[in-house]
């Protein structure tokens, strides 16, 4: 365990060296966000880098506590795999309906929040997580965009906030980690980014899934708005 746990800091250090992450609370110029026991985590999505950067910068001794949801189509077989949940606890989800003997030509379809389909055992896995009083990293745009701009959320965010609503909700901004590792890229390149932590939300009593998935939106697109151009590290 001890040597986990030294292989694990060693490489959240190296994430966030790789990333040249520079950490900061809301409001703040680079003041130290607050980590809650149990959190809600979730953020713009825009590349592979994204959930193992924000699991990096968690505390070591919240990291054990702390699983990022991850598509198992792309973490969901052989070193991928073995890092994804060996090193980072990731809870994998697969967001097509007909995984095997896919092609190009042929790809699976997409879930939605409709019916009983795989889309209610996604979302009863992260409900277990957060029963047993675990945090969660999720990306409720569902895939990665161009990372200037945040896609509409899908309902899960609103589910999960409802299912344990003494559990804040909290929403971290990542700045240029789709300019340091773009969609379809394998290798980075040396920039800095930024990863801004909120102020947590909670679901209003009379509040619609509409205007709460609208509000925790907008703090994730207000801050991109504030975005500078790219530096490089």
């Amino acid at each position: 365990m001890k040597v986990m746990h030294f292989i694990k800091r060693g490489l959240s250090g190296l994430i966030t060296t790789a990333s040249g992450a520079r950490i900061s609370a809301e409001g703040t110029d680079g003041e130290a966000p607050d980590f809650p026991s149990q959190a809600i985590y979730f953020a713009n999505h825009s590349s592979h880098l994204d959930f193992v950067t924000l699991w990096a910068i968690m505390p070591a001794e919240l990291q054990p506590k702390v699983r990022p949801i991850a598509a198992a189509d792309y973490w969901g077989s052989g070193i991928k795999q073995s890092v994804a949940t060996g090193i980072f606890n990731a809870h994998l989800v697969h967001r097509y309906k007909d995984r095997p003997h896919t092609t190009a030509d042929a790809r699976p379809t997409r879930q939605t929040d409709s019916g009983s389909s795989p889309k209610t055992s996604q979302l009863t896995g992260m409900t277990d997580i957060l029963d047993a009083g675990d945090s969660l990293i999720i990306f409720p745009e569902g895939t990665r965009g161009p990372g200037d701009q945040v896609a509409t959320f899908q309902a899960g965010l609103y589910r999960l906030a409802k299912h344990s609503p003494d559990v804040p909700v909290v929403p971290v901004t990542l700045k240029n980690l789709g300019r340091i590792l773009p969609k379809g890229e394998a290798i980075p390149v040396p920039r800095l980014s930024q990863v801004i932590v909120h102020n947590p939300l909670f679901v209003g009593d009379d509040e619609s899934q509409e205007d709460f998935l609208a509000r925790a939106r907008r703090v994730l697109a207000d801050e991109l708005a504030t975005e500078p151009e790219g530096e490089t590290a």
